[in-house]
């Protein structure tokens, strides 16, 4: 799968294919439908199947103060597309030039010019162009006036409602990772940069990666059952977000415990977590002893809701999300 950044000579092999256009945030069920479509599509085209995207999400420059913190990173939403069986993702850098173009300027350019589309997938809400005056109507006169075909995409629905970002984002800022999951193609994935804390974890014999630079939206303070990933390796993570009451601590903290890491220190290393599950709420406890306990159950539930994901998803087939 390639990922680029920009359409200008584009490869041959990349062109006269099918395309979806939008965020792709998070990369949902309703994605993969789409996604689905595009491949079947881009099969009878005879050409690629791509995803053309925004770098950033168009609202932070258009309205910075009401941007949604994202769900996915560009390289973490390339991934999964590729999983789904993408074969390029256009990351394209959002600036003034590209906001201000109309909806036919933007046909023109990038979908007639530079991507030659023999097919475009949407869903119904699609909007494009200046002031989103692109319609999936306005959309549909112009590919029909260029012979390109247009597949209009139903939404997934889930628990009867539809399956979207925001819907997702709102349920992930509630901690509600298990629901979020159960809408999303792969568990909801944060990254963060590994910085040095207190040391207390360790002293407990429970050693923490310590999390920082973290650019896509948390979940609200809890314990969480999780995974993480190391290079190619997966391990369960017993993940708490939030204060540390126990010890007098009020600063909120991201922290990692890697079930089974006997490596070494992973300081100034990225590391990528997954959500499974929520185990309980942020507590003060009367003491170490307590705390350990605590933290030992824990880790117990956190081993089993590792081997139940891991067990469904190699029964399933997935790609481990690795």
């Amino acid at each position: 799968m390639k990922l680029l950044r920009q359409v200008t000579d584009l490869p041959a092999e990349l062109r006269r294919g099918a395309v979806a256009i939008g965020n792709f945030d998070g990369v949902h069920l309703g994605h993969a439908r789409i996604v689905d479509r595009v491949i079947e599509k881009a099969r009878d085209a005879g050409g690629a199947a791509l995803v053309f995207t925004f770098d950033p999400h168009p609202v932070r420059l258009l309205r910075p103060q009401q941007a949604p913190p994202p769900l996915t990173w560009t390289q973490r939403k390339a991934q999964l597309l590729a999983e789904l069986g993408i074969d390029a993702v256009i990351a394209f850098p959002t600036d003034e030039e590209l906001l201000a173009l109309e909806a036919s300027e933007f046909f023109e350019r990038i979908v007639r010019r530079q991507l030659d589309a023999r097919a475009i997938v949407e869903g119904p809400n699609f909007c494009f162009g200046r002031g989103r005056k692109g319609t999936i109507d306005v959309l549909r006169s112009l590919a029909e006036a260029d012979g390109i075909s247009l597949d209009v995409v139903e939404p997934v629905v889930v628990d009867g409602d539809y399956v979207s970002s925001s819907r997702i984002r709102k349920l992930v800022a509630d901690g509600q990772v298990a629901a979020a999951r159960a809408m999303l193609t792969q568990p909801y994935r944060i990254r963060g940069m590994v910085v040095h804390g207190a040391g207390r974890g360790a002293k407990l014999g429970f050693g923490t990666a310590n999390l920082d630079a973290i650019d896509t939206l948390l979940p609200s303070p809890g314990v969480y059952a999780g995974r993480g990933i190391v290079g190619d390796r997966r391990y369960p993570a017993a993940i708490n977000i939030g204060p540390n009451p126990t010890f007098g601590e009020g600063a909120l903290k991201v922290e990692a415990h890697l079930v089974g890491w006997d490596g070494s220190p992973l300081y100034g290393e990225p590391l990528e977590v997954d959500f499974l599950d929520r185990l309980r709420n942020i507590q003060r406890f009367a003491g170490p002893d307590a705390l350990v306990a605590q933290l030992q159950d824990d880790i117990q539930r956190t081993r089993q809701a590792f081997q139940q994901f891991e067990l469904a998803d190699k029964l399933a087939g997935g790609p481990g999300g690795g």
